[in-house]
């Protein structure tokens, strides 16, 4: 690939990852939660469901979501129950995020494999993202190259753009926690986030399969 075109890719890679979503969201969410350090967890799993979706496409299951209306359907639904759960949890949460410092040294009330597998499930459960490497990978492929290292540098790179995102705003939820220091500025931010998941489940609701006409 040729300098230009790497230059592309990463361009769009960022601004992608940057753009907010389910992924951002609960990094932001964790962040404030549990701390940076705990946050690396969920945001690796995020990463990790990014990696293997970006997998599951050029092994053509972007194609086949393409085709098949009820694997899409499926694939929609379970993404919007998840995130639905996860809003309605942040929602009726009762306790205060807020009640101890953020450091890297954060409670450990949820454990990190939980947390994992929290980012995990985010980025496996979201069809846009399979989508959107089915479009933007082949732009990329040079037909006549080996597919293997083509692949593994592109979704590396892809992969290393989210991380960079996750932390970014990681740290700027960090900066900004003092803002949120009493109770009814704690509970305003849970139903901000809570609903932002729900809105984001009911997005993924109304997005029409491709094969729709």
């Amino acid at each position: 690939m040729t300098t230009s075109a790497w230059l592309l890719f990463i361009t769009i890679s960022l601004v992608t990852a940057l753009s907010p979503g389910p992924g951002i969201l609960l990094a932001v969410s964790n962040a404030v939660a549990w701390g940076p350090r705990k946050t690396l967890w969920s945001s690796s799993g995020n990463v990790l469901g990014v990696f293997s979706v970006s997998a599951a496409a050029m092994a053509g299951l972007g194609t086949l979501l393409h085709t098949s209306a009820w694997l899409f359907a499926v694939l929609k639904m379970l993404g919007a129950i998840y995130l639905v759960y996860l809003g309605w949890r942040q929602w009726t949460s009762k306790t205060s995020m807020f009640d101890t410092p953020l450091t890297n040294d954060a409670p450990s009330g949820k454990s990190n494999a939980a947390l994992f597998r929290q980012g995990l499930l985010v980025a496996l459960t979201n069809p846009k993202s399979i989508l959107f490497f089915t479009a933007l990978f082949p732009q990329f492929i040079q037909p006549e190259a080996a597919m293997l290292p083509q692949f593994l540098a592109l979704t590396s790179a892809f992969a290393a753009c989210v991380l960079t995102s996750h932390l970014f705003y990681v740290l700027l939820a960090r900066h900004t926690r003092r803002w949120f220091g009493t109770p009814g500025r704690v509970r305003i931010f849970n139903r901000l986030c809570g609903g932002a998941f729900g809105l984001l489940g009911l997005s993924l609701l109304r997005l029409k399969s491709p094969t729709a006409p």
